[in-house]
């Protein structure tokens, strides 16, 4: 997935947790989410936001790791 694709996701669901937190019903991938999915929701937002910051670290050069001198 690229960048745009992402923030896509992450935006889908930034949506479904304010309408589920203003009291409705949305479809998600197929599902119907209410209140009881609220930590599904944002667990999935966290995901995606995870990846984003992942992507942006490798197109900056930046590895997920650092070496340690001793």
């Amino acid at each position: 997935m690229n960048q745009t694709e992402v923030e896509a996701m992450i935006r889908y669901y930034t949506e479904a947790e304010i309408a589920v937190l203003s009291g409705k019903t949305i479809m998600l991938n197929g599902q119907s989410m209410t209140m009881e999915n609220l930590a599904d929701i944002r667990k999935g937002r966290q995901e995606w936001e995870r990846r984003l910051a992942v992507y942006l670290k490798k197109r900056c050069g930046q590895t997920g790791y650092r070496l340690a001198r001793f």
